[in-house]
Formats: C-alpha cells, sequence, structure tokens
C-alpha cells in the first residue's frame, strides 16, 4: 500500500474505531430480543418462510436490476477519497429525507398501507447502495459488484454472527468473492426482517404511525449510510488509495 495523504490516514483510524463497533457483541437486551425473534421463527411454518425468502428475494432482484440502469457511472470520477466523501454524504442525506416522507406518508396512512413500506423502504435503500458504489468508483454492472451489496446491505441489518462473520467476507473480499455464488436468501430476509419488525410495526400503530415511520426511516437509513461509506472506503484504503487522488 503506498503512503497515504493525512485525510485517508484519518479515515483509516476511524475505520479501525468501525471494525471494533462492527464486531462488537449487542448488549443483552438485544440479544434476548434476537432469541426471542429465532423461537418466533421456528414456530413458522416452512412453507411461509418459503413465500417470504422467494418474496424478499425477487423483490431485491427486481431493484437490483431498477438500480443498476438507473445509476449513474463513476460518480466521482477524478475525485479525491475527500471528495467522494462528501458526496456520499450528500447522497446520504438526499436518501434520508426521501425515506421520511415515505415514512411519515405510509405511517399515517394505517395498517394496510404501513405494509406497502416495506417493499418501498427497501427500494430506497437498495438505490442509495448503487449510488454509494458509484460513488466510491465501483461498476456495478458487474455481478460481483452487486453481491457485494447485498453483503453491505446484510452487515448493515443483521444479528451479531451473521453481522460478524459478513464483516470479514467484505474485509477481505478480493479473496472472498469468488467462493462466493449468491447470497442465502433465507438467512438474508430473516436478518432482515428481525432486525426491522419492532419498529415496522410500531410505524402501523394509529397516531403515532407518521411519525415513528419518518424517524425510523430516517434513522435506518443513517445507518446504512454509515455501514455504506465505511466498507466503501474499507475497500478503496486496502486496493490502493493513490488511485483516488
Amino acid at each position: 500500500m503506498e503512503q497515504m495523504n493525512e485525510y485517508e490516514l484519518n479515515i483509516y483510524k476511524d475505520l479501525e474505531e468501525w471494525k471494533r463497533k462492527i464486531t462488537k457483541r449487542s448488549g443483552i437486551i438485544a440479544r434476548i430480543s434476537k432469541k426471542a425473534q429465532v423461537k418466533v421463527n421456528t414456530i413458522i411454518p416452512e412453507k411461509v418462510h418459503k413465500v417470504l425468502t422467494e418474496s424478499i428475494k425477487g423483490m431485491v432482484k427486481a431493484t437490483l436490476v431498477g438500480s443498476q440502469y438507473s445509476t449513474k457511472k463513476d460518480q466521482g470520477s477524478g475525485f479525491t477519497l475527500a471528495q467522494r466523501d462528501e458526496l456520499a454524504k450528500s447522497k446520504l442525506s438526499t436518501y434520508q429525507k426521501t425515506a421520511m416522507l415515505e415514512g411519515a406518508g405510509t405511517g399515517a396512512a394505517g395498517f394496510f398501507l404501513g405494509l406497502a413500506d416495506f417493499p418501498l423502504l427497501l427500494s430506497i435503500k437498495m438505490k442509495f447502495l448503487f449510488e454509494i458504489a458509484a460513488v466510491y468508483g465501483f461498476d456495478t454492472s458487474k455481478y460481483e459488484e452487486r453481491l457485494f451489496i447485498l453483503h453491505v446491505f446484510q452487515l448493515a441489518f443483521s444479528s451479531d454472527d451473521t453481522r460478524i462473520e459478513t464483516f470479514h467476507t467484505i474485509e477481505k473480499w478480493e479473496e472472498k468473492k469468488s467462493m462466493l455464488a449468491d447470497m442465502d436468501w433465507r438467512e438474508f430476509q430473516q436478518e432482515y426482517r428481525d432486525y426491522i419488525d419492532l419498529v415496522k410495526m410500531m410505524q402501523m400503530v394509529p397516531g403515532i404511525g407518521a411519525i415513528v415511520g419518518a424517524y425510523a426511516n430516517h434513522n435506518l437509513l443513517k445507518h446504512l449510510g454509515e455501514t455504506a461509506m465505511n466498507a466503501y472506503r474499507l475497500r478503496v484504503l486496502i486496493m490502493n488509495p493513490k488511485d483516488y487522488g
């Protein structure tokens, strides 16, 4: 790795702190909650799990195709890492506002439209990840880059064991990508649902749905943004920081 400039060195230090945070075990309340969710999942009939898995798989793949063709390639061409970071933050702010409006709208509409929030928010998150990939100069027309996006998504929205395992895959992506044929879609959908279940249920409560929906979606995008930026920064600095000025 060539010598880093001052900004890159600071980001590298931030990444070390992020690594400690992302691989740290959750608190006792989160672990108890996860155990309860796992118990519930064992009660749900296998047919239901299969339907949910195929539904989310289809939803995600449709969004991946749409986002691929609607995202401008390498949006930070010629930019330094610092300039790419600023552009990524600007994108995040825009998508947070979109997600807030969507969450407030579906939350205010009650239970049945509240159900529509799930695919709508999922599509916003995926489109955001494609934008971030383009900001950092990665070509999402390549299958391996779309697979990386799915791993970033899973890193953001999963419990301890899956999150830590996913981080190690991302950290050594160049070594591991050839061993990955596809996502474990069952795990993907179950981890995501477990992560957001409580928040989304609260969003459907009359009277508070709009407030909860806007607040929750803003925070979910914030968390995804932090995860995505750091995942791509990690790749940039491991690859060659001088490629980015």
